[in-house]
């Protein structure tokens, strides 16, 4: 199937690797040898017609005609005309007999499209065609015979077209034997680019010019974008930015000149999948996390070794805190568990770590000991640096970005994210590295 797919994307030029377009197009594929009807679903400019061509040429019926037909922009008084054909003088200007789009296309395969928007008394007309193959010109009333496949398609939700009485039920389950959904621009975004490289080579080619690049800010913006008119506007911006661009190699900056304002269009620019964004978090988080267990493993390592080597014996550690716990200025001191050796730096799991708690000199002993021995459960660690995720997250990509001198490739690399995602979490905490 694989190379099914990648035989036809490169018969009727589309591109994309995304899941969502080989699901539809393996649908599309799967449901041509038959004579079921198709309805087709999806936003305006993700290429619909597109579908209905792929399975009219690779049915039966390809040898025979395929008309494409938009129901929204024929007037209500004339798409019986247009659809089914007219008698000589069935209304005014009727001056001689004229097929219909059914009669014409017989054999062949209609494309409905914008089906949504046919007035109820077509749908009447249609659903008769669709359940044995009749229908009548306007001004006659000689019932004929057709043999044509429909494939609809439609931008808006016939079911709640259903609910306004503004569509027929039983057509709609008449027209959705086979439905097929085509994925919005935002739902395949690893195409987005894809796209635009192939836009913006087809215009240099065209005009002879230099196609224009994109920088990897900019790339990513692109990517992030929501493109409410789907591939026709990514198309439309392709094109201005290989006109209008005053650089070959375009920014961010720049770049952001051509997308709309509005901010109804504008608020897809920085989101990052749903899906992906907890994965992706996780994944920085695991990784802070294990870098701290290796840092605080090999510190300690070293302390113990270079104690053990110079034979030296570890003071008790003392700080003057404002623990509310004490009295104002209390001196405390950290002291070691006795039991712990020496010979214990080779492994620090959690039951081989010296436990540390807090003493004062004028403190009362602490009754849950042991033979002059701490207890552990009720050992308390000392006070530490602010170690919520928020902080530690925004202090390991700072320190990223100044390692690699801000090339956010190298630090998204070292981080073992994204750069998209990096982009996003250097926007969120507003990390500035000069």
């Amino acid at each position: 199937m694989a190379s099914t797919l990648l035989a036809i994307k490169q018969r009727f030029g589309i591109i994309g690797v995304s899941e969502a377009l080989d699901n539809a197009l393996q649908t599309a594929v799967r449901v041509a040898p038959t004579d079921l009807t198709v309805l087709i679903t999806g936003q305006s400019g993700v290429g619909k017609e597109v579908f209905s061509k792929i399975i009219h040429d690779l049915s039966a019926r390809k040898h025979n005609q395929f008309i494409a037909v938009n129901c929204g922009a024929i007037p209500e008084g004339t798409i019986n005309s247009e659809l089914f054909g007219h008698e000589k003088g069935a209304f005014t200007g009727a001056s001689e007999a004229r097929k219909g789009y059914f009669e014409t296309a017989n054999g062949g395969t209609i494309f409905l499209d914008e089906i949504g928007e046919m007035p109820l008394d077509t749908q009447t007309h249609l659903l008769r065609i669709l359940e044995n193959g009749e229908f009548m010109r306007v001004g006659s009333s000689k019932v004929q015979k057709t043999n044509v496949r429909v494939i609809a398609a439609t931008n808006v939700q016939l079911l709640e077209r259903v609910d306004a009485r503004r569509f027929r039920e039983d057509l709609y389950y008449r027209l959705s034997i086979v439905p097929i959904k085509v994925p919005a621009l935002r739902e395949r975004r690893e195409d987005i680019y894809l796209l635009f490289r192939k836009f913006s080579v087809d215009f240099s080619e065209r005009y002879r010019t230099q196609a224009v690049q994109l920088d990897e800010e900019a790339r990513i913006i692109l990517e992030n974008y929501d493109f409410p008119g789907n591939i026709r506007q990514l198309k439309n911006i392709a094109e201005q930015i290989s006109a209008l661009a005053t650089q070959k190699n375009v920014a961010a900056a720049e770049l952001m000149e051509f997308l709309p304002k509005s901010a109804s269009q504008s608020r897809g620019l920085m989101k990052t999948s749903s899906t992906d964004a907890p994965l992706q978090e996780r994944e920085i988080l695991y990784k802070i996390l294990f870098d701290l267990k290796r840092d605080m493993n090999e510190l300690k390592t070293w302390v113990y070794q270079l104690v053990q080597d110079n034979n030296l014996q570890m003071p008790a550690p003392i700080r003057v805190t404002n623990n509310p716990l004490l009295p104002t200025n209390t001196t405390e001191h950290y002291t070691e568990q006795p039991h712990i050796t020496l010979q214990d730096h080779h492994d620090f799991t959690p039951h081989h770590e010296p436990k540390w708690q807090y003493s004062s000199p004028n403190a009362t002993p602490n009754p849950n000991t042991t033979n002059g021995k701490p207890d552990y459960d009720e050992a308390v660690e000392p006070d530490a640096a602010d170690f919520s995720i928020g902080g530690m997250e925004r202090d390991l990509i700072r320190k990223a970005l100044i390692k690699h001198k801000n090339r956010r490739k190298d630090a998204a690399d070292e981080l073992g994210i994204s750069e998209r995602t990096l982009y996003r979490k250097i926007k969120e905490y507003d990390i500035k590295v000069k």
